[in-house]
């Protein structure tokens, strides 16, 4: 698998490599590619994360006068490794050196599988 080290994820989005899946529907019925991929709901593991909601400033009245603080962030609840189910009309496909990643956001995100060793499992 190609490494996404250099990925940044913004804010509450996450990135999602999408699930393989057989094109054979469980009767044995081989669908053509892509018939999976255009379903509403979709299913990938979760690579990275973005650091969360940012909270606002208390001293938003005179935002001029704000020091060079670093934000603060309310964590997100999806963690690197879960599997995702979401929704495709809210994701975003993208390539990335050849692999084809799915960037959404955490509302999009409709149910999580979370097993320690999935990941582990995943990458190799």
């Amino acid at each position: 698998m190609e490494t996404t080290e250099n990925l940044i994820i913004i804010g509450d989005r996450v990135l999602i490599k999408p699930k393989t899946e057989s094109n054979q529907t469980k009767s044995g019925l081989y669908l053509p590619p892509g018939v999976k991929e255009k379903e509403e709901i979709q299913s990938g593991y979760v690579v990275k994360t973005g650091p969360g909601y940012a909270v606002s400033y208390d001293e938003m009245d005179e935002p001029w006068k704000m020091k060079e603080e670093k934000a603060k962030y309310i964590p997100l609840q999806v963690r690197e490794g879960d599997l995702a189910i979401f929704l495709l009309k809210m994701a975003y496909e993208i390539v990335y050196q050849e692999e084809k990643y799915y960037i959404v956001p955490q509302s999009g995100i409709l149910m999580l599988e979370r097993d320690e060793n999935i990941l582990d499992e995943f990458l190799s």
